[in-house]
């Protein structure tokens, strides 16, 4: 099936972005990933929607990976959609048996009738299955959207509850502490929920808000059935472009200031703190051994290591693991899933751990948003800094979490964790 291919120029991209979302919302499923122009070497596009499924693959059956293989292979196309953390339960002999208040899929990916690529200063759609005039008629319409005036919808401010209060999770923390110096593990990331049941809200405004206050590189707008992710996120998980594999962790974290002199202390605070640089070391060196066991001998480097980025919201410690290699881009993705940014090490004890000492099944949290190209091309985000929504099940998510090592302060681990949800929190709160 070959695509019809037409492109316009467009004179302000971001506004041309924003009404292409809200132009969007009459579609029944949308991926829209965004990477809010952050200067990243690897990007392919500033923005990307995906809209209307010809054709899908969901399921929360066993040989995920190879159904979603033999789709790939037989759509010949691209595919877009998410990897829900429990996938490792098909890779190692674990298992979720913890509370699921939003029941996505284990795994969701769909075709998109129509592809719309922002590049600067270029808009390319990609349509199946249409003529050029549909195109047209389309940027017309978009072109004309108009944009909501009220920053935010919530039909009713959201009363959100704790999975694990404070002093449960420093207990927690503890006895994780205990089987860090019994040698049982180096690092874990422990993570904790905030919900809301019986809640509407409306998904486009909120994630509108979410995106204005952080403008993180990977954000992602997804609307599959009645499951919604708003994400923010900061961390690529995994991108495979010709034979080149990407992956760029993110362990460390500090807050930002208004005050330009306090600010580049906390920055320069997070790039020398001993802690924060063996976690980020020890996952780094994790990813290089998941890279390594599909690439060319030799070909595995660490491209950055520990180096500070600064976001609107805080500073991440970040570093980059690249690889060559010419394996299948679904044994890549298994032989690295789930990131080890949110497992710990080594991985598959650090996972028997969180699923003892968690209160809630992660789900699409800690799992990965992105798609295939028909090159057989690849790029997933971390679905961290998210806000996940059931809009049958009326039911708000969103969970944040801290890498546990040897060095961690318990009371400490507990304010990164409310700093990573101060987004989230600061926007559903919002009458």
């Amino acid at each position: 099936m070959s695509r019809i291919v037409k492109s316009f120029r467009v004179e302000q991209p971001d506004n041309f972005k924003k009404r292409l979302l809200n132009w969007a919302q009459s579609h029944q499923e949308i991926v829209f990933l965004d990477s809010n122009n952050h200067d990243n070497k690897y990007s392919s596009f500033n923005a990307v929607l995906a809209a209307n499924s010809v054709s899908c693959l969901k399921t929360n059956a066993t040989n995920s990976f190879e159904r979603l293989s033999k789709y790939k292979n037989e759509t010949k196309d691209w595919i877009f959609g998410y990897l829900s953390y429990d996938l490792k339960n098909e890779l190692e002999d674990l298992t979720s048996s913890n509370f699921d208040g939003l029941g996505f899929y284990s795994l969701h990916f769909f075709q998109p009738q129509k592809l719309i690529f922002l590049k600067g200063n270029l808009a390319e759609f990609q349509y199946l299955n249409c003529n050029q005039e549909t195109i047209s008629t389309d940027f017309k319409e978009i072109c004309e959207t108009e944009l909501k005036n009220n920053p935010i919808t919530i039909f009713e401010k959201p009363k959100i509850s704790l999975r694990i209060h404070k002093d449960d999770y420093l207990n927690k923390i503890c006895q994780v502490l205990k089987r860090i110096q019994k040698g049982a593990i180096y690092e874990v990331n422990i993570c904790q929920e905030f919900y809301a049941e019986e809640t509407r809200i409306d998904p486009l405004s909120t994630y509108e808000k979410l995106n204005s206050i952080s403008k993180a590189p990977f954000s992602t707008y997804l609307k599959l059935d009645n499951n919604y992710a708003l994400c923010a996120s900061p961390e690529r998980f995994l991108k495979k472009k010709n034979t080149k594999l990407i992956a760029q962790p993110i362990k460390g974290t500090a807050a930002r200031s208004s005050n330009a002199i306090e600010d580049s202390m906390f920055k320069a605070g997070l790039a020398n703190d001993p802690k924060e640089l063996s976690e980020n070391i020890m996952i780094t060196d994790l990813v290089r051994n998941d890279l390594s066991k599909n690439a060319l001998k030799g070909s595995v480097k660490v491209e950055e290591l520990c180096k500070v980025y600064s976001f609107k919201q805080v500073h991440q410690m970040i570093s980059t693991v690249s690889a060559q290699t010419e394996a299948d881009p679904i044994d890549l993705i298994k032989d690295s899933f789930p990131m080890g940014s949110m497992t710990g090490a080594p991985k598959v004890s650090a996972m028997k751990i969180i699923e003892e000492f968690e209160e809630t099944k992660r789900g699409l949290y800690s799992g990965a948003v992105g798609y295939f190209d028909a090159s057989h091309n690849f790029d997933f985000n971390v679905i961290i800094r998210s806000i996940l929504y059931n809009s049958k099940k009326k039911f708000v998510s969103y969970s944040v979490g801290s890498a546990i090592t040897a060095q961690s302060n318990p009371q400490n681990e507990y304010q990164e964790c409310l700093l990573k949800a101060k987004a989230m929190r600061s926007v559903l709160e919002q009458k």
